[in-house]
């Protein structure tokens, strides 16, 4: 029995806070989660937390965006009441695929705002003026007439020509680049140099092909969100991107539940060592060949590529898959971090069975969401088998998914709370030995 500690379960995932507990012989802390008629989360800790390690269990399953409020309340209302640790214990971090860059409906990857300057430029910036010439040595005169030459280079891009005396305005400078290029359209949307086109009509901006839009980095807030909520510790299992550590200021034990899916393979697949292992894409490689190199098998992968959309085909995005590996006559392995709407595991489970010839197609991932109609697409599948972990519930998933089996990872965390509550190394628990 751990001592001077108390764990506390969300509404997410209450099967595995009883699991964790059990294994931990403690009791899980008495709580009171409820909401308001308005919607607003209630939490109540009817237990004492004060000087105690605590523990806060809650998957990112379900809704949401409702369970990570509900753990940013139940970790503040602990620091309030003196707890002397926080830990979030997260089985599936939520939003954690925010990072990658997803693709928008033209098929242009999403980018990242650049970072914004504040204070104006100035001559004195590198590199230096073009011409060799010293900015404070320029008469007003000639400082205009160089400006004037350089937006009429930049405007002969667009199609059109800077005139100064535009308007009557011969004496006054050049207006700023992105202001005049807007006057002299006689528009007021963004200038043709952004790759777009504007309409002199309605004022309207058209993207044109391979326009970035800017996307909102959600895993940083959620990070920002748990330390300043008074989160000391976080554990988590097999994050999606594990430069997702980076986003913390606080300890982060990122968790992997190879060990269990290698001893999976060892124990229920025959002839194991003749199978192969396959990632169906090129990010999941270094997880794949991982369990590869520690079972001894062979390895293939799936290249995913996503062509953009043309200017004969708009609006549509191609996505090519190529098989990468001999899998004729063995069983495939498809192992992954994360299964949601089911579409990647089932259109690799049919490009190895109809082209690579594989006679029987286990899947193999840690998170299984399954939202939409991933059921219904992996029962029509060509799958055989998918194994998952209940680090979400799986008592729905498994009264409608036939070839659904469920491995537990309650030891994994009950193990981890005891070694990180004693001080004690969790390396143990990253060996696949």
């Amino acid at each position: 029995m751990v001592r001077n500690i108390v764990v506390l379960g969300g509404s997410s995932h209450p099967q595995l806070t009883e699991r964790i507990c059990t294994m931990l012989g403690i009791p899980p802390a008495q709580t009171i989660l409820s909401k308001f008629a308005v919607g607003e989360t209630r939490v109540e800790i009817q237990d004492s937390v004060r000087g105690k390690d605590v523990y806060v269990i809650q998957s990112g399953s379900g809704k949401v965006n409702d369970n990570i409020m509900e753990l940013l309340i139940t970790i503040s209302a602990c620091k309030t009441a003196s707890a002397k640790k926080v830990t979030a214990v997260m089985p599936l971090f939520p939003y954690s695929r925010q990072p990658d860059i997803p693709y928008n409906k033209i098929g242009a990857p999403l980018s990242k705002a650049p970072s914004v300057r504040n204070e104006p430029y100035t001559f004195e910036s590198r590199p230096a003026t073009p011409g060799g010439h010293d900015p404070a040595q320029l008469s007003p005169t000639q400082l205009t007439s160089g400006l004037e030459r350089e937006l009429n280079r930049v405007a002969e891009r667009g199609g059109d020509t800077y005139n100064p005396r535009r308007n009557g305005r011969a004496s006054q400078a050049p207006t700023p680049l992105r202001l005049s290029f807007a006057e002299h359209r006689g528009t007021t949307g963004p200038p043709s140099l952004s790759g777009g086109e504007c309409n002199p009509n309605n004022h309207s901006y058209k993207p044109s092909f391979g326009y970035r839009q800017w996307v909102a980095q959600a895993g940083t807030l959620i990070a920002s969100l748990l330390t300043c909520a008074g989160a000391d510790h976080i554990i988590t299992m097999d994050l999606h991107d594990p430069q997702y550590q980076g986003f913390f200021d606080i300890p982060v034990d990122n968790l992997y539940a190879r060990p269990l899916l290698k001893r999976y393979i060892q124990h229920n697949i025959p002839n194991y060592q003749e199978a192969v292992i396959v990632s169906p894409d090129a990010g999941g490689a270094k997880r794949a060949t991982a369990i590869a190199d520690a079972l001894g098998m062979e390895f293939a992968l799936i290249h995913k590529e996503r062509r953009t959309a043309t200017r004969s085909t708009p609006g549509r995005t191609h996505a090519t898959m190529m098989l990468v590996g001999n899998l004729k006559d063995k069983v495939a392995i498809i192992v992954d971090d994360l299964v949601d709407t089911g579409n990647t595991i089932t259109r690799a489970a049919k490009l190895v069975k109809e082209r690579g010839g594989a006679t029987k197609v286990y899947a193999i991932v840690t998170h299984a969401i399954l939202s939409g109609d991933a059921i219904e697409r992996i029962n029509a599948s060509a799958l055989d088998r998918v194994v998952v972990t209940n680090s979400v519930p799986q008592g729905e998933h498994l009264r409608r998914c036939h070839k659904l089996e469920v491995l537990d990872v309650s030891s994994v965390f009950a193990e981890a709370i005891r070694r990180v509550h004693h001080g004690e190394s969790i390396s143990v628990l990253f060996q696949f030995d």
